[in-house]
């Protein structure tokens, strides 16, 4: 069982979030390639809007190696981005930036999560952001321990799948919808 902690959230932290398997469902064994594939998990669209209200910043980090397995594009992926980031923005929520790593998990000194490349690319882009003051949000050991690598906060999503990882957390949630309703009913996390 992870432990709780508490941390008060104000407009200087950073929410760092998972894609697949967090804001949308996740294909098991397979990669989202087309919006039309693209499901927001129950509750995401809402919760966007109270994170945009508290974070300062909201960024993806997400693992893509079905670019490097040449299963779809740079611009396929940019057509399904631009079509979350609509939908959140519908929602009244926003998100300032996805960085995605499009490596092949065998490539030597890749990008993927746990390493925590993406996070120094936040940092270099909005040197603003305190890792030490930011949360990390997924559903996967690699998730979590890139946040644990990167100094975050971390937050587990616990799904059947990967229910076995929830040790290495700070917290455990069943969705992003819980955080939401931690933050609107102004309890520590």
């Amino acid at each position: 069982m992870a432990k709780q902690f508490n941390i008060n959230i104000d407009r200087s932290w950073t929410l760092f979030l998972d894609r697949d398997g967090v804001i949308n469902e996740r294909i098991p064994g397979g990669y989202i390639t087309s919006p039309d594939e693209f499901k927001f998990l129950p509750g995401v669209l809402d919760s966007f809007s109270i994170f945009s209200a508290t974070f300062n910043r909201i960024i993806i980090v997400t693992n893509q190696q079905g670019i490097g397995k040449g299963l779809m594009t740079e611009e396929e992926l940019d057509i399904i981005h631009s079509f979350m980031i609509e939908e959140i923005k519908e929602a009244g929520g926003s998100i300032d930036k996805i960085y995605y790593c499009q490596d092949l998990s065998e490539k030597e000194n890749n990008c993927r999560k746990p390493s925590t490349k993406m996070a120094q690319m936040a940092v270099n882009e909005f040197p603003d952001i305190d890792l030490n003051k930011s949360i990390m949000v997924g559903d996967t050991k690699t998730d979590i321990m890139f946040g644990k690598n990167a100094g975050m906060k971390t937050i587990f999503v616990e799904t059947a799948i990967e229910a076995k990882h929830n040790i290495y957390a700070d917290y455990i949630i069943t969705g992003l919808s819980d955080l939401g309703d931690l933050i609107i009913n102004n309890k520590s996390i």
